[in-house]
């Protein structure tokens, strides 16, 4: 597509109206996710109009033949939005996801082509099962049971792939994902961007190290496996992802595991004025 055609399409997103959400699928999705149900009555008309500017800024496909409802949309919609629901009016709180426009909707698992280069300089080629990816600049990639698993989320369950990949999305926001977004001055009592980073290193930093620890301990040990998805072990990336998952979806049992960096999420998801991304 030339850049006109690109222009025209984005004009018609800018300018179609903004969806309605019918009140009955609204509370069929608050039902299937637990972790919507629980928010304020203020919080849940909060995230239904921003799930509803969401819906009209994206597109979804399904591979393979699947056919994406609206019931299916709406559910990757709020989850999506969820950690956006105060940073401001959705216009402003949406553009951390601007850098993107489709979501690719799989009836199972995906699987990506890798390439790995080891220590003798071999590279060795395999395949990676996926049930979700965010690609830098590019789509989101989600596997529909893995969506909808986490509407069985309970009270020892802390998943939702949606909110994982769309993290990630937060996350590089600053550029490659590293496990730490963008933060502004006056992030926890910083007077710099570079001091709001040193504050998020400090407290991200050891919990990285201590969960590694943990995961090396019950693999190679028989240790306990503590409860956060031990996938959070092979990057901070993936362990800012993962925390975040059981921080909106058990957030009662994140503060009992992670009491250093529960206060920092807060401050990070639930400012006490909208964030503007740090350039």
């Amino acid at each position: 597509m030339g850049w006109l055609g690109r222009l025209s399409q984005g004009l018609r997103r800018r300018l179609a109206p903004v969806p309605e959400i019918p009140a009955a699928l609204w509370l069929q999705t608050m039902r299937r996710y637990p972790f919507i149900a629980v928010l304020s009555l203020e919080e849940q008309a909060r995230l239904r109009a921003l799930s509803a500017q969401f819906l009209r800024a994206k597109q979804f496909t399904g591979a393979h033949g699947l056919k994406v409802t609206d019931a299916m949309a709406l559910a990757i919609a709020a989850q999506a939005c969820l950690p956006l629901l105060h940073w401001g009016a959705p216009r402003q709180a949406l553009a951390w996801y601007d850098d993107f426009v489709t979501i690719v909707l799989h009836p199972a698992e995906a699987v990506a082509r890798r390439s790995a280069v080891d220590e003798a300089g071999v590279v060795h080629q395999y395949d990676e099962v996926l049930l979700g990816e965010a690609m830098q600049g590019g789509p989101v990639m989600l596997s529909w049971p893995a969506v909808d698993a986490a509407s069985g989320a309970g009270r020892e369950h802390a998943a939702s792939v949606v909110i994982h990949e769309f993290v990630h999305k937060i996350d590089m926001c600053g550029g490659e994902a590293d496990g730490c977004p963008p933060l502004p001055p006056g992030f926890m009592g910083s007077t710099s961007a570079r001091e709001a980073r040193a504050v998020w290193r400090a407290a991200w930093q050891p919990a990285y190290e201590q969960f590694r620890e943990q995961i090396i301990m019950a693999e190679r040990f028989g240790g306990a496996w503590p409860w956060l998805d031990a996938y959070g072990a092979t990057a901070p990336a993936e362990f800012f992802a993962v925390a975040c998952e059981a921080y909106f979806v058990h957030r009662a049992r994140f503060r009992e595991e992670f009491p250093t960096l529960a206060p920092v999420l807060d401050a990070f998801f639930h400012p006490a004025g909208a964030i503007t991304r740090a350039p």
